[in-house]
């Protein structure tokens, strides 16, 4: 449970037998006590007699059965955004999804996972604290966006908290230490809160999903089919989505193009069944751009499909290549039983195959399966963050290298700001996808930048020859996914001693660990740490989301 922050709840107290209330005073989860006890499940026992076994007896500490429904408050949010509830003197953690900060309600333990349980939310009693209404229709079902009904304020408080108790309990960094209220920064907010995501992948589907109070509803055939996202806990029932709050409405504007005809019978179109693995139209993927001399959005379709078959998808190419924005329609064959939306083969069905976007003021252009920062606005601030924790001197001597680097976007600016400068400057980027290399380069001859090498390879199997290839940098950047870096990897930067490494995560639990690592060492395998923690600065990426991202500046001791 590292990755759950701390929180209270409120004592034990009984007022029905088939209904408990827990609550409890103490520090989430980084409990080291075991649920070795389990709560008598004596029904017909005197409420009050039972109530004070609960509340005075530490040999009584209740642990929640499968099933058993229970009176909750939420009074935090662990990682992934699930709501935090947690049994007192037993230290037990209950985690509920859609359940927010101060919102008691009323759950059914539904899966119990050694040191903690998931919770089903049943009925809300009381909202949480900082309630506010949600802008999308979809927002109590898609599970995209689990706290647009939550103040964006009270998003921030979140989610800094949440890296706030990770660097300390999973960490080990201690909040008494007169040094941590200058290492945590504050959380840097997001100026634009809708319409800020430049990719969206929706799904076609032949099962529609529908809330419970319209199960009664028997849909067949064409009437079942939907295009959207896909239900949470379901990998076969889809959403169907008419809007989505988070993209451009030039997207939108196509998302609705395509709604209102991809159904049409005599076009013949049918969804991918997940199950009989027959079907023709397996997702549509839309990515908004930016014309580099009208500064105007430009979009890139891209359709993916069990074959190919462009005399189908014509009447919708036709229709969607007369929207203004679109530049780009493109066509990914995937013949896999996958629900992956990178295909085999890719055609080019109108227009260009890339479209363009700017990063510090560099341009990179994206194809239908580039990887690309998703929040463009906040890319300019995450990456600006960078570079000021790089804190690159310009004197034609650092080298850089640059680790996970996908298509270089983070190596490219940390190079071009210095190359304007002609500086000897050199970036080393690795990369285990062989197109994000290649679009690397690319980007790097876009950008007249001849400074950088960018290599392929798996940074969680390197050997002892890795490092041979490059000298020894100034400084590390490196930008692991979310499982973090691999313990080959933390050995070997253990080993290099760069005075420097900025590390940029989208997972703060990982991302304390691995700080942990490199900062304490790793006593069981008798490794020592060699850094120190200057600073670690959470940023919002993606708001109305769980998500976090974070920029920690470590120099060698």
């Amino acid at each position: 449970m590292a990755t759950i922050p701390s929180h209270a709840l409120r004592h034990l107290t009984l007022t029905r037998p088939w209904l408990r209330k827990i609550s409890c005073t103490t520090s989430l989860a980084f409990s080291s006590q075991d649920p070795l006890l389990t709560y008598p499940d004596n029904s017909n026992n005197n409420d009050t007699d039972h109530t004070k076994k609960t509340t005075n007896s530490k040999s009584q500490a209740f642990f929640p059965k499968k099933n058993q429904v229970l009176e909750l408050e939420c009074e935090s949010l662990a990682f992934k955004g699930k709501g935090v509830c947690k049994v007192a003197d037993s230290g037990f953690v209950l985690l509920c999804d859609n359940a927010l900060p101060g919102e008691r309600f009323i759950g059914r333990v539904s899966r119990k996972k050694g040191s903690y349980a998931e919770v089903t939310k049943l009925k809300t009693l009381s909202p949480h604290r900082d309630l506010v209404d949600a802008p999308c229709a979809y927002a109590s079902y898609c599970g995209g966006c689990k706290t647009q009904n939550l103040s964006y304020e009270a998003q921030l408080r979140a989610k800094e908290q949440q890296v706030r108790e990770l660097v300390i309990h999973v960490g080990k960094f201690s909040d008494k230490n007169p040094d941590f209220e200058c290492i945590m920064k504050p959380i840097v907010p997001c100026d634009v809160q809708f319409h800020y995501r430049n990719k969206m992948e929706f799904s076609f589907g032949t099962q529609k999903w529908l809330p419970k109070e319209l199960l009664h509803e028997k849909l067949d055939g064409i009437d079942n089919y939907a295009l959207g996202l896909h239900a949470p806990g379901y990998f076969d029932k889809i959403l169907n989505v008419d809007k989505c709050l988070l993209q451009s409405e030039p997207a939108n504007k196509i998302l609705a193009t395509v709604q209102d005809n991809w159904k049409d019978p005599e076009l013949g179109l049918s969804p991918y069944n997940v199950h009989s693995h027959t079907g023709f139209l397996k997702h549509l993927v839309l990515r908004t751009g930016r014309d580099m001399k009208t500064d105007l959005p430009e979009l890139m379709v891209n359709f993916v499909t069990s074959s190919y078959k462009p005399e189908m998808l014509k009447p919708l190419v036709e229709k969607i290549s007369a929207i203004p924005e679109v530049v780009s329609i493109m066509n990914n064959v995937n013949t896999s039983v996958g629900n992956t939306s990178v295909g085999e083969e890719e055609y080019t069905l109108y227009g260009k195959s890339t479209i363009t976007e700017s990063l510090r003021g560099l341009t990179f252009q994206i194809s239908a399966n580039s990887f690309f920062q998703t929040n463009s606005h906040q890319a300019e601030v995450l990456y600006k963050l960078i570079e000021d924790c790089a804190g690159l001197r310009g004197d034609a001597s650092e080298i850089v290298l640059d680790l996970f680097c996908g298509t270089g976007t983070i190596g490219l600016t940390l190079a071009k700001k210095y190359s304007l400068l002609d500086l000897a400057k050199h970036v080393y980027g690795y990369e285990v996808v062989a197109q994000a290399v290649a679009d690397a380069h690319r980007n790097a001859k876009l950008n007249g930048i001849s400074n950088t090498t960018f290599l392929q390879g798996d940074l969680n199997k390197i050997d002892e020859n890795f490092g041979k290839h490059f000298p020894k940098p100034d400084i590390v950047i490196s930008d692991p996914n979310r499982p973090g870096m691999h313990m080959k990897l933390i050995k070997f930067l253990l080993k290099l001693k760069a005075p420097k490494i900025v590390y940029v995560s989208c997972n703060p639990a990982t991302c304390a660990r691995d700080i942990d690592y490199l900062c304490h060492g790793v006593m069981e395998q008798n490794i020592k740490g060699c850094y120190k923690l200057k600073s670690i600065q959470p940023v919002d990426m993606f708001p109305h989301t769980p998500h976090i991202e974070c920029v920690c500046l470590l120099e060698l001791c």
